[in-house]
């Protein structure tokens, strides 16, 4: 009797709009009675009540109404469950005489309240929260057959709801979404692929970047208003204490905000299975215009001129420890989820008959870079690129694009639209620049000679002639410069732009060791292009002499390199660092070195491609250099590396039958291990210090 009037109690609550303590409790109560009312009909009344009741629907707050309902028959499952395993251990009626209900007998009573009296999007609220009431966490309380049934009933629920989404209006679409991204990983594949993946993936990406998402980043509208400068210093500060950031934390805590990894993944399987490719290029248009007003907004935002290596002096310490770490995380769901639906996206192009159109397939690899560019300020820091998605994503969209010339050019054309000759003011700018390099990098072998100068090696050398102090960003961009260049001189049919910029570049290569790259990086260029001046490349019969001309340079180079240990330095994921020759100069990376010693290294490593008549001499030059390393445990690696040349097969026959001469019968082996030659000498005979015998 005390449960039969508790549910008479509810019923007449449910009709009134009540504060939120009230509610709470009546939400409390609600749980209650679903886990201990005995008569199926009473359940499904309920059940049928609660989905109209102003007390549970009248703060039409979107996602966390409908979270609410979820978790209310989310709880009262996993009760019965719980109700039910209790009896079953005691073998007898749990709570005295009250009859207690199965978990099928109550599944199908609760299931029976979801009538038509309302929407078919909250009968999926229902149907979700008794699914992962009773079959979450792997608890399995459901016959096979009435889990099937289930299963269809979320299927169904959720193909009419999203039929019905444009009329129910916006809250209704977040609720779905909401819905699927709890319940669907336990539906099973074959049920999972009924879902109208063409109506589910609309509103998947605008649950993503709308009101319940990320707001189309308009909280940086704020952030920026509440930003304020302090003096002295001009430090930037954005107190903890500020609207915005009360606004980023409610951001984050949102239901779809917080579950934005699920959500991601969800849209990923609606552009895998949608049957509508159209719907799966909005998909990508959509995404190309949130990530556009996350960057431009960004743009506006005074913090956006903050240099990440000097964040400590430009920021106020509230700032670096409270407000900062929070925004750079919202940032980092953001980027993750968009990689996610873009790389599902960007594996369906290269499957997809209508995507593969020509023409078709380009135009979506480069909408793909410049997604990846508008996100790249975020995953630009702290590593954040470094996972299999975004690799597969960004170096997928290159190869399909490489493939066509003029789509080529356009992009790179779009992507720098200033003057290729400047270099920009601000961190943001030079961050775009970083990912315009490391993208053309990628692209010279597309490109026309002519193309290839304007696009790649002007930008690059605008970096290669900067004659400021760098920062830590700064380098980055040296370094992808250097890349640039190296990429350009690569190809064949860039020779004669090879030839014309080979002396600027080599002088820029020595001047920029050891202060703005590592001996890695150095050794690294420079063997590129030994390699690139030597036969059977087209340089090398343009100018014969070129490469012995490079290994003077060096070799006058050596006459006054420093012979001080430089600092370890841990390489950037640039292509320039991370090139390596072999997995000696690798092991060699963690050795001492000096900027001589380096050198002699880089000396050594441009031995396979000098032309064949000056291997021997410059064999006898190595080994002399070697032994003006002054610090032997500077020498010893270089010695190694020298052998490991010779014996491990890394020049061609001719070159090293030529090595194994010098070594065994031209004096190669005294030179290099300091052993004075023997003097020629009878066979049998005394040497002449040897000690007389007085017998």
């Amino acid at each position: 009797m005390l449960v039969d009037g508790l549910f008479k109690t509810v019923l007449q609550h449910f009709q009134d709009v009540h504060d939120a303590a009230t509610t709470d409790q009546i939400i409390g109560t609600t749980v209650h009675l679903l886990a201990n009312l005995s008569n199926p009909l009473n359940l499904g009344v309920l059940t049928s009540q609660l989905l109209t009741a102003p007390a549970i629907w009248h703060r039409q707050d979107g996602t966390k109404s409908a979270l609410r309902v979820i978790s209310i028959y989310n709880s009262a499952a996993a009760r019965i469950r719980e109700n039910e395993l209790q009896a079953a251990k005691r073998k007898g009626p749990a709570g005295g005489d009250a009859r207690v209900l199965g978990c099928e007998e109550w599944t199908r009573a609760v299931v029976k309240g979801a009538d038509d009296r309302s929407r078919r999007w909250q009968h999926l609220l229902v149907l979700a929260g008794v699914f992962m009431g009773m079959e979450g966490n792997d608890r399995h309380s459901l016959s096979r057959g009435l889990r099937n049934t289930l299963e269809q009933a979320v299927v169904l629920a959720t193909n009419l709801a999203l039929e019905g989404n444009v009329e129910d209006g916006p809250a209704a679409a977040a609720s779905i979404v909401s819905a699927l991204t709890f319940v669907f990983p336990l539906l099973s594949e074959h049920h999972q692929t009924q879902i109208n993946c063409d109506a589910l993936l609309p509103i998947a990406v605008w649950a993503m970047t709308g009101e319940e998402g990320f707001c189309d980043a308009q909280f940086l509208r704020a952030v920026d208003r509440d930003t304020t400068t302090i003096q002295p210093g001009h430090v930037l500060s954005w107190t903890a204490q500020s609207p915005s950031c009360a606004l980023l934390q409610q951001i984050e805590k949102q239901p779809l905000v917080a579950n934005m990894g699920p959500l991601s993944r969800l849209a990923a399987f609606a552009v895998r299975h949608a049957r509508d490719t159209s719907v799966v290029l909005q998909a990508q248009d959509a995404l190309l215009v949130f990530t556009g007003r996350v960057l431009g907004t960004w743009q506006m935002n005074r913090l956006s001129g903050i240099d990440y290596s000097l964040e400590g002096s430009q920021l106020s310490p509230e700032t670096v420890q409270t407000t900062w770490p929070l925004l750079w995380q919202v940032f980092q769901r953001l980027m993750f989820s968009t990689t996610v639906i873009l790389q599902a996206i960007v594996a369906r192009s290269l499957l997809d008959q209508h995507m593969l159109m020509p023409g078709m397939a380009q135009d979506i690899a480069s909408k793909s870079l410049q997604i990846l560019r508008n996100i790249f300020f975020i995953s630009s820091r702290n590593g954040n690129s470094a996972f299999q998605v975004y690799t597969f994503t960004y170096m997928t969209s290159l190869d399909v694009l490489s493939s066509d010339a003029l789509a080529t050019e356009t992009l790179l054309k779009e992507l720098r639209s200033v003057d290729a000759t400047d270099i920009p003011s601000t961190p943001l700018g030079r961050t775009l620049d970083l990912f315009y390099l490391n993208v053309a990098e990628h692209l010279p072998l597309s490109l026309s000679t002519d193309a290839c100068e304007a696009l790649l090696v002007k930008p690059a050398i605008a970096y290669l002639s900067h004659e400021v102090p760098m920062s830590a960003s700064m380098t980055e961009n040296f370094e992808a410069a250097h890349s640039v260049i190296l990429s350009a001189l690569s190809c064949p049919q860039h020779s004669a732009l090879s030839i014309k910029i080979m002396p600027f570049y080599i002088v820029k290569l020595f001047q920029s060791f050891p202060q703005h790259i590592s001996p890695r990086q150095f050794r690294v260029a420079f063997k590129t292009v030994m390699e690139m001046v030597s036969p059977p490349n087209p340089i090398a019969a343009m100018d014969p002499h070129l490469s012995e001309t490079l290994l003077e340079m060096l070799r006058n180079n050596l006459s006054t390199a420093s012979t001080h240990l430089l600092p370890r330095v841990r390489n950037r994921p640039t292509s320039i660092a991370a090139d390596a020759p072999n997995e000696t100069q690798q092991e060699q990376e963690q050795d001492p070195m000096s900027e001589q010693s380096a050198l002699v290294l880089t000396l050594i490593d441009s031995l396979p491609f000098l032309p064949v008549p000056l291997v021997e001499e410059w064999l006898d030059i190595t080994a002399r250099a070697l032994h003006e390393i002054q610090n032997a445990r500077l020498r010893e690696p270089v010695r190694k590396r020298l052998w490991d040349i010779l014996a491990s097969g890394e020049m061609d026959f001719e070159r090293s039958m030529i090595g194994i001469a010098w070594w065994g019968n031209k004096g190669g082996r005294e030179l290099v291990m300091g052993v004075p030659p023997q003097l020629a000498m009878m066979s049998g005979g005394l040497g002449g210090d040897a000690t007389s015998s007085r017998l």
